[in-house]
């Protein structure tokens, strides 16, 4: 039993050290490029596409969070008569 134990970990550890590293490109230059340049757009905008469908939901999101409060608060303020 502890026999096959320590074959495991030779084996495991085997593998995870000889394994072969992907080279990652560094995209960080780019996007410091990308984010400092003045091209009158927000800061929040600059990423693209995603960075705008997350600005609207948010916005979306928010502003009917906040409808909601309020119609909550009102019926809480002023609450149905029971006759």
């Amino acid at each position: 039993m502890y026999r096959h134990l320590l074959a495991l970990r030779h084996v495991t550890r085997r593998t995870i050290s000889s394994s072969a590293r992907r080279q990652v490109e560094n995209k960080v230059p780019e996007k410091q490029r990308l984010f400092q340049e003045d091209n009158g757009m927000p800061i929040h905008l600059k990423g693209g596409v995603s960075d705008a469908l997350l600005y609207r939901l948010t916005m979306v999101l928010t502003v009917l969070g906040s409808g909601y409060v309020v119609y909550e608060l009102v019926n809480a303020a002023m609450p149905k008569k029971n006759d």
